[in-house]
């Protein structure tokens, strides 16, 4: 299998489950996006969008997906199956909707425009972001203030999905400092290499920097 990705936060994310759970994939940095080469990727993935899981008879497109079918492959339970799954997924949909989403509504303003040249930072967008992250981060810091993670049998893929824009904390400015539960379990993620640096030894270039 090939897991085709780049740098931006839902390919590191599969690159990182990936390592996470020993997958047996290689690794391929992709572009979809870049002049010609939309027809070679679209057959893979309609939307152009990575990850995209490359096997045999087919591809896999979506971070979620993606994290679902290496776990299973690997048995390394990340991806809960039987009674634990639907706590799992609770995690996985409430953050998106909510916590993952504040995240990114911030991270596209401050980091996302400014590394792409997409125009001035739209303050009401900002602030809308600040409030809805407060909003998660509130029942969040409450949640993981009895727990070490996000389920109570341990780390789980929801933990990685909940994370997806953090590792862009410092250019995004997220307040994350003012919710000790959070930062308490987000250090613990920060504490794994799969995590922490998901590109150590792939061919990756740089993501552009953030103009000031």
């Amino acid at each position: 299998m090939k897991l085709l990705f780049s740098r931006n936060p839902n390919p590191r994310l599969a690159v990182a489950t990936a390592l996470h759970v020993g997958a047996a994939v290689e690794f391929e940095f992709a572009a979809p996006f870049a002049p010609g080469q939309a027809e070679r990727y679209r057959p893979l993935n309609p939307s152009l969008r990575l990850p995209i899981l490359v096997y045999p008879d087919g591809s896999l497109w979506e971070a979620d997906a993606i994290a679902c079918r290496l776990s299973r492959q690997t048995d390394a339970g990340f991806w809960r199956s039987g009674a634990a799954e639907p706590r799992m997924i609770q995690w996985i949909s409430w953050g998106k909707q909510n916590f993952v989403h504040a995240c990114d509504m911030v991270c596209f303003e401050r980091v996302t425009r400014q590394r792409y040249g997409l125009g001035p930072i739209d303050e009401r967008n900002v602030q809308e972001g600040l409030q809805r992250f407060a909003e998660a981060a509130a029942l969040l810091d409450e949640h993981l203030a009895t727990r070490e993670w996000l389920l109570d049998d341990g780390i789980s893929y929801a933990d990685f999905r909940m994370a997806t824009f953090l590792p862009h904390i410092e250019l995004s400015r997220l307040p994350l400092h003012e919710w000790p539960a959070i930062t308490r379990w987000y250090a613990q993620l920060e504490a794994l290499e799969d995590w922490r640096d998901p590109f150590r030894g792939l061919d990756a270039p740089e993501l552009p920097p953030v103009q000031a």
